[in-house]
């Protein structure tokens, strides 16, 4: 669903053409402006009011489609303070345990119920309750270990820079290359070991630990692991192409 309505997107994004904008006094000169993935320059902007960021906690209150806790996204062109190691903990505890998340988890355990997968937890409301533990746990420990754990440790930004701007494919690129690319607190331009290294841990830890002893293996391991990289970029070109959606739906052009 999401894809399709990124898809619809294209032909409305051709027909808008933004009005030119006069500069006024108030606005800052590029050589103030961030750095930016993109490798272009253009005036900074101040921050979206539809990113509804926190520049004092350089957070979000932004949720992907009204619902689901999207705390880390923000836009490329504000300017946001580095995260502490404690403020990266709070978010992510934040977002893990939001009240969203209970009725996503056990979404997630009725499809693996009527899926039959590992079939030694067996039917009924044993099997559920166990894949719904099994749910919750895998995307927890996924989301400590790439936004707040490994971050902490390296120094890195766990937070989603939205571009913003640019045809549809060079946005979905963008996306897609955060698996790889990331800042350091300081702003720098780094490849993103905590996400290749973060997933991967919390693969290992959830397939040796808490998963039935039969899928133990380096296979299934390697699976997970695969799984949630997808999974990960999936969310990354959502939550680039989220701001277009909720104007498509509220009747309302992007900021320009």
């Amino acid at each position: 669903m999401a894809l399709a309505g990124l898809l619809c997107l294209r032909p409305v994004q051709a027909q808008q053409q933004p009005a030119p904008q006069a500069p006024t006094a108030a606005q800052p000169s590029p050589q103030n402006n961030p750095s930016n993935d993109s490798g272009n320059s253009s005036p900074a902007q101040t921050t979206p009011k539809n990113s509804a960021s926190n520049a004092q906690s350089g957070t979000s209150n932004d949720r992907l489609f009204w619902t689901l806790p999207n705390f880390l996204t923000v836009s490329n062109e504000g300017k946001y303070p580095p995260l502490t190691a404690k403020q990266k903990f709070a978010v992510v505890l934040r977002s893990s345990f939001d009240y969203v998340e209970y009725p996503w988890y056990g979404l997630l355990a009725g499809i693996g119920q009527a899926e039959n997968s590992e079939p030694s937890y067996g039917q009924g409301a044993e099997g559920y309750g166990k894949r719904y533990g099994t749910a919750m746990a895998d995307g927890t420990i996924e989301n400590f270990m790439t936004s707040a754990v490994v971050p902490s440790l390296l120094r890195q930004d766990p937070r989603y820079y939205q571009l913003g701007r640019g045809g549809f494919w060079h946005r979905t690129g963008y996306a897609v290359s955060r698996l790889f690319i990331t800042r350091s607190d300081s702003g720098a331009r780094q490849f993103n070991f905590s996400e290749l290294c973060g997933s991967s841990a919390a693969a290992a830890i959830s397939t040796y630990s808490y998963h039935p002893s039969a899928d133990r293996n380096l296979s299934n391991a390697a699976s997970v692991w695969g799984t949630q990289m997808g999974y990960d970029g999936l969310t990354f070109v959502v939550k680039e192409f989220w701001p277009d959606i909720k104007h498509k739906f509220s009747h309302k052009h992007p900021p320009e």
